[in-house]
């Protein structure tokens, strides 16, 4: 983890302060010509940015969430963080959550919250958390014990990418909880305030809900409003988010009193019948399940009741840690839903943070006979670099383009199958996520095994359960890197559209094409090109195919791995480094350049910044970068500068050098050594599109910025 400390030297003197000029910038400059420049003059005063949303020492973006009732109130679009806004919209899924009866919840309860995931843009972590068994859930919760837990932009990035519903929390606790919730809940104006804020602050930040977690004693008048600002609360919702959900945790009953009840039952279905979902407490046994299960209330909504899992183990509950299948176990067999709380215990527990992967793998498929594999359901391209969003090293087509360390769950694509499976005659097949080598991101899938002298035919590892329509001509583009001694093909099965409901599934094999065989004109040929020209590429072999579908549904993606020789007991591996199925009639290249690059909130800084080994006179620009383009057809941007004049006129123009990634058409540049003044600079954004068209360098976004020292003279003033 980088430090944030930062030393700045000033009239011979060493200093903790730093010297700050923020310039703020309210008029639009989309429509500004490319070649035009902002002009700065370096001036030193404090940040005007604000501190919640800021890093303090870096000008990083933050999420956070709000701490009391004035800030909830207070709250206003204008003063929110853009910054953590979900840049991804809920992708659509198969099953759907209204057809899926027996439902799985993740309550995000992590060391506090707010750890490495606040930071927007990400950070550089050795180990951190991260969660990426998303087909196996459909509700994520962000829990703190803040009032107002906002959840942090890079989560609901990476829900929403895989059709996750993502909710916020809004808890009061203990006697300062209950003078909140008297104060609030004291009549109608009051509790609708309250709601109101909750659902804009949803709407702006683009998740889907809220847990609401009143963890205090109430008064008699607080518990007559308390269902009624929980039913205008999921009204205005549904309202403004269609597919919203509003949940209530087992706590206070119907007298006011703070009785957890371990079951939904007639002291506390007020709240239930107001809302959408009902989350148990978590000292429930088997008995409570019978009881619901047979409960009027519970009629019909069986799947809005999910039952409370304590992966810790806290207290006298069912499983808990590696044993917390049987609580699912438990859970399933009544029919109910599940809200596993704390799964962070996985990462917590573990003295070797290096072993996360391992250890999470192995809870996650203890839990998965008990749990939906939930099927993407985009239309084409289908596109996966199996990044989990967090890595040694940042790769591009099987080279480095960061060496170090870094977390960044907005980074996370679609994620593959995890599994170890046994075959016949001890032979396995295991699929894991391997961040020692990668093709694009952060890691690639890595699938190995043993496959025994007895079996014939090919191990197939299935990777992907989609729903994805093809009807079409298809591309199919495949990266891998195999261990000696196997072949590797690509299979997909499909189903005839019209027949889904009878899983008619067909086998596709695919055949091997070159760009000239597609394209129709050069453009196209260029791209194919691109895609499928260099068949291996730093040790990666890149295998492209095509295939012609009408009225077929993609169902799954397998790996076939085949044994070449006489038969024997063979260990294997291979790296899958990316996956990418395009419709050939949607690969042309993109008509629309970036449009505007405007420069907001500039500060600049003296010191030695976070690197120690800076000089403590460098000067740094950080500034928040802000394009237009459309964002759903990107699979990320990649921001750019290089220095363009001065301070000294026989000094060349520089290199273009690389900054980041950037997951949305807005970017914060911070602590970036610059040349001293005078001179003159150039930023740069490039889209990188799903379909893997190259944009040509005319059509980046671009800026210059010209900046001078103030006179003396000036200064003095």
């Amino acid at each position: 983890m980088k430090t944030r400390k930062r030393t700045v030297k000033r009239n011979g003197t060493v200093s903790r302060k730093i010297e700050l000029k923020v310039v703020e910038v309210t008029e639009s400059c989309f429509d500004q010509p490319v070649d035009s420049s902002v002009y700065e003059v370096i001036k030193y005063s404090p940040s005007a940015l604000p501190a919640k949303h800021y890093d303090a020492d870096t000008t990083e973006p933050i999420s956070c969430g709000l701490s009391s009732m004035n800030e909830l109130l207070s709250w206003n679009r204008s003063e929110a963080n853009p910054f953590n806004v979900a840049a991804v919209p809920l992708a659509p899924r198969k099953p759907r959550l209204v057809n899926c009866l027996r439902r799985t919840l993740v309550s995000h309860d992590m060391m506090g919250g707010y750890l490495d995931d606040r930071f927007v843009q990400g950070t550089s972590s050795e180990a951190p958390y991260a969660f990426y068994h998303w087909q196996y859930i459909d509700i994520f919760n962000y829990f703190t014990h803040q009032m107002v837990t906002v959840p942090p932009a890079v989560w609901t990035n990476a829900a929403h990418k895989h059709g996750v519903i993502v909710l916020g929390t809004f808890i009061t606790e203990w006697t300062d909880g209950a003078a909140v919730c008297e104060a609030f809940l004291k009549d109608e104006e009051s509790y609708r305030a309250v709601a109101d804020k909750l659902v804009q602050i949803s709407h702006y930040y683009g998740f889907d809900g809220w847990l609401i977690n009143i963890e205090n004693n109430l008064s008699e008048g607080a518990v007559k409003n308390a269902p009624l600002f929980l039913q205008y609360l999921t009204e205005q919702m549904h309202e403004r988010v269609p597919s919203s959900l509003i949940l209530w945790y087992d706590s206070v009953i119907e007298d006011g009193k703070l009785k957890w009840q371990n079951e939904l039952n007639q002291s506390n279905r007020i709240f239930f019948d107001a809302c959408d979902g009902f989350f148990t407490n978590y000292n429930w046994t088997e008995e409570n399940l019978e009881w619901m299960k047979n409960y009027s209330v519970v009629q019909g909504r069986q799947a809005d009741v999910y039952i409370g899992v304590d992966v810790f183990g806290r207290g006298k509950v069912v499983g808990g840690m590696l044993e917390t299948n049987k609580a699912l176990d438990v859970i399933r067999k009544h029919n109910f839903s599940a809200a596993i709380f704390a799964p962070g215990w996985v990462y917590e527990s573990q003295s070797d943070k290096s072993e996360f992967r391992s250890n999470q793998d192995k809870f996650w498929a203890l839990l998965s006979d008990y749990l939906y594999i939930h099927r993407p359901a985009s239309q084409l391209p289908f596109i996966s670099s199996f990044c989990q969003g967090f890595g040694k090293a940042v790769y591009r087509k099987g080279q480095h383009e960061t060496a170090k360390s870094w977390f960044n769950l907005a980074a996370q694509e679609i994620q593959p199958l995890y599994y170890h499976m046994a075959l016949e005659d001890r032979g396995w097949v295991r699929s894991s996520g391997c961040p020692e080598d990668a093709w694009d991101g952060g890691c690639s899938l890595l699938l190995d095994g043993l496959i025994p002298a007895t079996l014939n035919t090919p191990i197939c590892a299935k990777i992907f359960s989609l729903h994805v329509p093809l009807d079409s001509r298809i591309m199919v583009t495949l990266v891998y890197k195999a261990s000696a001694g196997i072949t590797v093909s690509l299979q997909l099965r499909t189903t005839d559209s019209s027949y889904c409901s009878h899983t008619d599934v067909h086998e596709v094999t695919l055949t091997s094409v070159t760009p000239e065989t597609v394209g129709s004109g050069p453009q196209l040929e260029s791209q194919m090109s691109e895609l499928c020209g260099n068949r291996d590429l730093h040790g990666w072999t890149v295998q492209c195919s095509q295939l012609e579908l009408h009225g077929c549904v993609l169902r799954e993606v397998c790996v076939l791995i085949h044994r070449e020789g006489e038969p024997q007991d063979m260990t294997f591996s291979c790296r899958v480094g990316e996956i990418m199925v395009l419709d050939v009639g949607t690969l042309q290249p993109p008509t629309d350049p970036v449009r505007g690059l405007c420069i907001d909130d500039v500060v600049w800084l003296r010191g030695a910044g976070s690197s120690p080994e800076s000089s403590s006179s460098c000067l740094r620009l950080n500034a928040t970068l802000r394009w237009d383009y459309p964002v759903e057809s990107v699979r990320h941007f990649r921001v750019y500068w290089r220095r363009l004049r001065g301070p000294d006129p026989r000094i060349p123009p520089g290199q273009l050098e690389l900054l980041a990634r950037a997951y949305s058409n807005q970017f914060r540049v911070t602590e970036l050594l610059v040349p001293e003044p005078p001179s003159v600079l150039e930023l740069l954004v490039e889209p990188v599109t799903r379909g893997g068209s190259l944009i040509p360098e005319s059509w980046w976004g671009r800026r210059q910025l010209s900046y001078t020292q103030m006179e003396s003279s000036q200064r003095n003033h």
